[in-house]
């Protein structure tokens, strides 16, 4: 799985044309100043949220997760939604980016269909909180505007749920023309099962032929990479118990040589070290937020010197000490 999303080259130009200056909004959320200026603008799902928060905070536009998530000319979107687009129906065009979303993000599309209507919402796999309602509107708006692309129509759907309540339900019913509800189990925007079967105008089997076995490929070599990146990572937490593993170490485990082992990492766009502080980073979380531990036996058991070399490691991750992290995010306090 990536850890990064790829924030698209779209959002800039959105911003742009809604008259949001990029370079207040890059500053609200501590981001560089030349993020958009990258060929790919890659973010964790922590600066994710930060950049989204920040758009909601700079515009002082309550609905402007819908407005940035409307999308009226095909050119501008992803292949993958181009390719989604040349499938038969709206159903099958959301289950195509569900498949494929693993290839960019850290982030789930669910769906769920019955007779009467068609579900889709979204979870973002590595968020230790809820993630900005204006990012929530902005993916219920690009959905519907796959789905209005799609059929060519000026389709509405049923309802729009929100786990968090809204002052701005009213205002986001006139916008998005169906019913709004807050306090929900999930994030979820629901169109009719009829207009989710319903056949799309811009179907193009040709094209998609073309375009899916790219994907399939893709998504081949990002199951290898993450299984072997994943194998490592493992291996390196079944030795963080009191002392920090070595490169020869893990590579015996694995049954290859050290060399090999850092060829393959390298070929994974990684390296050994990187590795480790990624699975010394995910176990901390998991020990401050799941556990009892103190922050020395938890420094112990991710093979730290000393409980300082812990806290300088984690403030790097997570830009506070373990103390504060660990009173914000323990499970009784996360809703």
């Amino acid at each position: 799985m990536p850890k990064h999303f790829r924030v698209p080259g779209r959002l800039a130009i959105k911003l742009k044309e809604l008259g949001i200056p990029i370079s207040a909004v890059l500053r609200r959320a501590g981001l560089p100043r030349d993020l958009f200026d990258q060929t790919r603008v890659l973010v964790s799902t922590e600066e994710l949220f930060a950049l989204w928060r920040a758009i909601e905070n700079v515009s002082d536009d309550p609905l402007i997760g819908l407005k940035l998530g409307v999308e009226t000319k095909t050119e501008r979107f992803h292949p993958m939604a181009i390719a989604a687009l040349s499938t038969q129906n709206l159903v099958t065009a959301t289950e195509h980016l569900a498949r494929f979303k693993k290839l960019t993000a850290p982030e789930e599309i669910l769906t769920q269909l019955d007779e009467e209507e068609f579900n889709v919402g979204f979870r973002w796999l590595l968020a230790v909180e809820a993630e900005p309602h204006v990012l929530t509107d902005y993916c219920f708006a690009w959905m519907l505007s796959l789905a209005r692309h799609g059929t060519g129509t000026q389709l509405n759907p049923v309802r729009v749920e929100y786990v968090q309540q809204r002052a701005d339900l009213r205002q986001i019913e006139r916008n998005l023309g169906c019913k709004a509800i807050g306090g929900a189990p999930r994030n979820t925007i629901i169109f009719r099962a009829s207009d989710a079967t319903a056949p799309f105008a811009t179907r193009n089997a040709e094209l998609l032929d073309l375009l899916a076995p790219q994907f399939e490929e893709q998504l081949r070599q990002y199951k290898d990479e993450d299984s072997f990146m994943e194998l490592v990572r493992r291996t390196i937490q079944d030795k963080l118990a009191g002392h920090r593993p070595s490169i020869d170490g893990v590579a015996q485990a694995l049954h290859m040589s050290p060399r090999t082992l850092q060829r393959r990492l390298k070929e994974s766009g990684s390296n050994f070290q990187r590795v480790l502080d990624e699975a010394r980073h995910q176990m901390a979380r998991y020990y401050l937020s799941n556990s009892a531990l103190e922050l020395n036996e938890a420094a112990y058991l991710l093979g730290f010197e000393d409980p300082n070399s812990f806290g300088r490691a984690f403030r790097i991750w997570e830009g506070m000490p373990p103390s504060d992290w660990r009173e914000t995010h323990r499970p009784s306090k996360v809703m």
